[in-house]
């Protein structure tokens, strides 16, 4: 039993450290990149991995209760509410952004082109 709850601990350990890591990583990121965009990338995506991976580590240590019912929707509101943010704020950046020209290289897709059958 004492080595189940070691494991436990190692578990939770991981998790945590992993998430504090992805939150020093994104901040690191935030601060190196010039353009706004960038910057937003970096953290929308950090803070959902991180934010995840230490909620999992704090239900780890929890048990299984009501509490962490409830972290597992906090978890859940966070992946579909973070990405779904973050890409209206960049949205309303890249229509009102007047310099965007200077920042990045916008690429228009387009359409393939179809080889007519000969019949």
């Amino acid at each position: 039993m004492q080595m189940l709850e070691w494991v436990r601990f190692v578990a939770v350990l991981l998790f945590l450290v992993s998430g504090i890591s992805i939150f020093l990583l994104e901040l690191f990121g935030v601060f190196r990149f010039r353009f706004v965009l960038n910057r937003m990338q970096v953290a929308a995506t950090g803070d959902t991995l991180g934010i995840s991976l230490c909620m999992v580590g704090l239900i780890l240590a929890n048990g299984a209760d009501f509490t962490s019912a409830k972290m597992v929707l906090v978890i859940i509101f966070l992946w579909f509410a973070s990405p779904v943010s973050s890409h209206v704020i960049a949205r309303l950046e890249y229509i009102t952004d007047e310099t965007l020209e200077e920042n990045c290289r916008i690429v228009e897709a387009k359409e393939p082109e179809r080889e007519e059958e000969e019949t």
